[in-house]
């Protein structure tokens, strides 16, 4: 295969991954606190020992729209939802985690868990634990749930220390390698949650798009697949 042909699959690979990530903003367009990802397309230059450098394309990077999504009031007590930037910290098997899904339960040991069972941190890196007696749970306007006029914890904002850092686990969970720091910029809102930030119409335009792309380049990698086979019909003659 000559230089145009593999620079045209570097091409349809990136456009399959791109359209992987489209799909799965689609998918999650009703999942509280996701966040949308485009592929970020950059040129490779290869430098040849002989002959012209060959530039390929390299689509291997991931861009998360940290955009504010629109907000759905739920009423639920530990339903919360983040107005403005920051995080939720979580509690994960693999680490700290950053996440603005907040949908929480208390455990069976009376802490606020996750659907999947992480633990919420507060605003000092501690589990919120709920007390067994607690009666109708309230949150002030900087954080702090109190039950029948005692506080019991404080809801936390978190970022990372080096925002180019983020990076997307699964699901609505980022990992921050380089630590995380408390945030005061966001508002906590009880009995409210975050909405996917996903826009439907675009991510759809977008998949027309990335498909009509790919298919233009199978069409040249046919053509031009046709074409050696007749320049070696040709010269076998």
């Amino acid at each position: 295969m000559d230089a145009a042909g593999y620079t045209t699959l570097t091409r349809q690979a990136g456009l399959m991954r791109e359209m992987q990530v489209v799909a799965n903003n689609i998918a999650n367009i009703s999942t509280n606190g996701f966040r949308r990802e485009g592929v970020v397309f950059a040129e490779y230059v290869a430098d040849l020992d002989e002959g012209p450098s060959l530039s390929m394309a390299h689509a291997t990077g991931r861009a998360v729209d940290l955009g504010q999504a629109g907000l759905s009031q739920t009423g639920g007590t530990f339903d919360f939802a983040i107005q403005g930037d920051g995080f939720f910290l979580i509690d994960t098997p693999q680490g700290q985690q950053l996440t603005r899904a907040g949908s929480f339960t208390p455990s069976a040991e009376g802490e606020l868990v996750t659907s999947d069972g992480f633990r919420l941190l507060d605003a000092g890196g501690a589990p919120v634990f709920v007390p067994p007696d607690a009666g109708k749970v309230a949150m002030g306007s900087d954080g702090t749930l109190s039950a029948n006029g005692v506080a019991f914890g404080k809801i936390g904002l978190w970022q990372p220390t080096d925002p180019k850092q983020l990076q997307h686990q699964s699901g609505t969970l980022f990992a921050s390698p380089g630590g995380v720091e408390p945030f005061d910029g966001g508002t906590v809102m009880q009995g409210f949650l975050e909405d996917s930030n996903v826009d439907a119409v675009s991510e759809i335009a977008r998949m027309i798009t990335v498909q009509r792309a790919y298919e233009l380049g199978q069409t040249f990698l046919d053509r031009e697949d046709a074409r050696v086979r007749d320049v070696v019909q040709t010269l076998g003659r």
